[in-house]
């Protein structure tokens, strides 16, 4: 298999994602997921654990590099053209991922429940609900009420902890299943050493 630069950014995803999730156990340690809590937690990691800065800083600024570089791979293979067939099942999967990613990205964002995250989520779920027929039932469901409360943090903190990055765990599993089964991303166009 020919090593490419969508082997790095995907590489480079994966490496952030384990990153991602080493650090958030290291988190959860000093986190509970209850709305008088969860800000003084914050807070607390911030001037009293030893390193809680850089842990979450880690945190925080890996989240933000893997949509980039999540973003930067999917572009890199939808223009070396690997949506074709045979391509084309590994290709959903990639989007699947990259949905993934925004959704960890974004549940992650009610957290630490100080008042960025609390309109950031507001709007969110306000946009949901101008969905036709069923915006208003999912913004219910996400949020489990009517406004941004303690059960929306601890709804967002089950999927930013558990669903998603089990999800996303079965789904790079997959991926890289395919991208070794299919061969790489080579689908026709000319290698780097100009050969077919």
């Amino acid at each position: 298999m020919r090593v490419r630069a969508a082997y790095y950014l995907g590489s480079l995803s994966l490496l952030l994602f384990i990153i991602l999730v080493v650090t958030g156990v290291l988190l959860m340690f000093y986190y509970h997921p209850a709305a008088p809590n969860a800000y003084r937690d914050m807070k607390d990691l911030r001037f009293v654990v030893s390193n809680g800065v850089f842990l979450r800083n880690m945190h925080r600024i890996a989240a933000h590099l893997m949509v980039l570089l999540v973003f930067c791979h999917m572009f890199h293979v939808f223009y070396r053209g690997g949506y074709k067939p045979p391509h084309e099942f590994n290709w959903v999967v990639g989007v699947i991922l990259l949905l993934l990613t925004l959704f960890l990205s974004y549940t992650g964002y009610l957290l630490p429940w100080d008042q960025l995250a609390f309109w950031a989520v507001t709007v969110g779920t306000n946009i949901i609900s101008a969905m036709p027929v069923i915006g208003n039932k999912v913004r219910f469901v996400a949020l489990g009420g009517h406004i941004v409360g303690e059960n929306a943090l601890l709804r967002f903190y089950v999927l930013h902890v558990v669903i998603l990055p089990l999800l996303a765990f079965l789904f790079i599993g997959v991926h890289f299943w395919r991208v070794q089964k299919d061969g790489g991303l080579t689908v026709g166009s000319k290698d780097d050493d100009g050969k077919n």
